[in-house]
């Protein structure tokens, strides 16, 4: 009987104290702790994209997916658009040949800077360029349709090419230029100069005395320094300007000269070029010793072999 009371007494005041567990839980939220794991779980974080993708697509299942232009899927067009190539491209733009220009070169106050940079051919000008600077690429022809639009330009380096043919009129409109420099090429002729030219170098190429007009430099009365040594010439080139300071002719080709070379001959005495300062002969064959009236009317003497 006193068992029976205990029993009682325990149910009575204990029972109410216990819980019952709560369930399993068939659909758990995984923890996920930054703290602990600075990297992101890859699992994890496919599993949550799947879930939150689905839920995405039941909540908004007539504008969530849709074909847009060029058949590319867009998921919700006004979050994330993918978008054709044509579209990323300006409609609008500057003359194109202008830009590819002055990308592949360097453009500055009309001047272009085209250097080691392995062109081929001289490359389409922006308008109003007034200097050219094509130096050690490989351009091997120079067209009439080159420098057309150009009518600008005041110097042109063409130095260290692989040039080998000039289009005779490819300067010939070209009415400021005053520089031109051809040096270190293949030309085996010279084209026809613009007028104001004040500077021609010519260096280093493989011109012979026929590859020279004989009226090439008669109007070219401004002149002064014309550089042409280290060619194949065979004589003096005739009908040198007045205006001529410098000339260079050395290592060529040249075997004997007249009276007239570098004078007006028929003895007069009187006549003098007063601008000449250089002629340079050295490295020719001719021995310059053996033409004493060829020089009365220069303030020096050229430089070469006299003996």
């Amino acid at each position: 009987m006193k068992t029976l009371q205990k029993l009682g007494l325990f149910f009575y005041f204990f029972m109410p104290l216990v819980k019952l567990a709560p369930p399993n839980q068939q659909h758990t939220t995984p923890f996920y702790d930054h703290g602990l794991a600075p990297l992101e779980d890859p699992i994890f974080k496919q599993g949550n994209e799947d879930i939150l993708f689905e839920e995405d697509y039941e909540d908004k299942p007539q504008d969530a997916v849709y074909k847009g232009k060029n058949g590319m899927i867009v998921f919700h067009e006004n979050e994330i658009q993918m978008q054709g190539d044509e579209e990323a491209t300006g409609e609008g733009s500057t003359n194109y040949t202008d830009l590819a220009t002055c990308l592949l070169c360097a453009c500055l106050s009309g001047s272009v800077y085209c250097e080691e940079t392995d062109i081929e051919s001289v490359p389409p000008l922006p308008k109003e360029t007034g200097y050219l600077y094509a130096r050690f690429n490989k351009i091997k022809k120079v067209k009439v349709s080159d420098f057309a639009d150009i009518p600008t330009l005041r110097r042109i380096d063409f130095t260290g090419n692989r040039i080998q043919e000039i289009e005779d009129g490819a300067f010939a409109k070209l009415l400021l230029l005053e520089e031109l420099s051809l040096a270190d090429n293949a030309i085996v002729k010279l084209p026809v100069l613009p007028p104001k030219l004040t500077t021609m170098n010519a260096n280093n190429n493989k011109i012979k005395s026929r590859g020279i007009k004989a009226n090439a430099f008669r109007k070219l009365t401004n002149l002064a320094y014309l550089y042409l040594a280290h060619n194949a010439l065979e004589t003096v080139p005739l009908n040198l300007p007045e205006s001529l300071r410098i000339l260079h002719l050395q290592y060529n080709n040249i075997t004997s000269i007249t009276d007239e070379t570098f004078c007006k001959g028929n003895n007069q005495t009187r006549y003098v070029r007063q601008r000449m300062d250089e002629i340079r002969m050295e490295g020719n064959p001719v021995i310059l010793g053996k033409y004493p009236n060829a020089y009365m009317c220069l303030k020096t003497l050229p430089i070469g072999t006299y003996f």
